[in-house]
């Protein structure tokens, strides 16, 4: 029971690194710089806050190195309930973390092109705005290959939870329910040119948000009271 308390503690505050981390790079960064339907203002933004979209990349860095440890956790945690899908969990897990690291290259690109760079000089700023936002778009591209992995992880990872005995069954149904909501926006960004104005996407895409911090703040809620009923 000791050893469960001190995995569950661990991976609950490795996953709350994931989220808080997440949260800001992939949803705060680009709610305050990023107006998709106009690059000069996306330039400029990213212009006056260049620190804001700098610390934004490092919060990606910090929550895929994170990333990598959390499955590790998890699999200590839940392997006595059954080893092959514990197995699968990680190794999906993991195979977003080349993807997710691998797209970064298109924010440094972003920042390159916003930065005071000699090679820049002879470039005409309309031409400077239309390569950032290609870098951007390129990123979002890649990112939603990434969420195909960030959403088939869970469905091992729920299975667990849900046959686990020691965790609530509701989060291993949300973090399945999860693991469907990232593949139907993958399919619908994919395959439907208007998905993003159907508004649909947004509305799935919380499931795998409450899933995820739920989980994670009852992991950390059940360590602490494992150290409250040893005392």
């Amino acid at each position: 029971m000791n050893a469960n308390k001190n995995t569950a503690g661990a991976a609950g505050l490795i996953y709350l690194v994931v989220i808080s981390t997440g949260m800001f790079s992939l949803v705060y960064v680009p709610q305050k710089l990023i107006d998709w339907n106009n690059s000069s203002v996306t330039f400029n933004n990213i212009i006056a806050s260049s620190s804001l979209f700098r610390f934004g990349i490092y919060s990606s860095v910090v929550c895929y190195t994170a990333f990598i440890f959390l499955p590790f956790f998890l699999y200590k945690l839940l392997r006595a309930v059954n080893e092959s899908h514990a197995r699968a969990m990680v190794v999906l897990a993991l195979l977003s973390v080349p993807l997710s690291f691998n797209n970064l290259q298109h924010k440094y690109a972003a920042l390159t092109l916003t930065g005071k760079e000699s090679f820049l000089q002879n470039i005409s700023i309309e031409d400077l705005q239309n390569k950032l936002m290609f870098s951007l778009h390129q990123y979002n591209d890649e990112l939603l290959l990434a969420t195909v992995f960030w959403g088939l992880w869970l469905f091992p990872f729920g299975l667990l939870v849900y046959k686990s005995g020691f965790i609530p069954k509701l989060f291993g149904v949300l973090l399945m329910f999860g693991c469907v909501s990232y593949l139907i926006n993958f399919t619908g960004n994919s395959l439907l040119e208007n998905y993003s104005t159907i508004g649909i996407g947004k509305y799935v895409g919380m499931l795998p948000a409450i899933a995820e911090i739920g989980i994670c703040f009852w992991l950390l809620f059940y360590c602490l009271k494992s150290k409250e009923d040893g005392k």
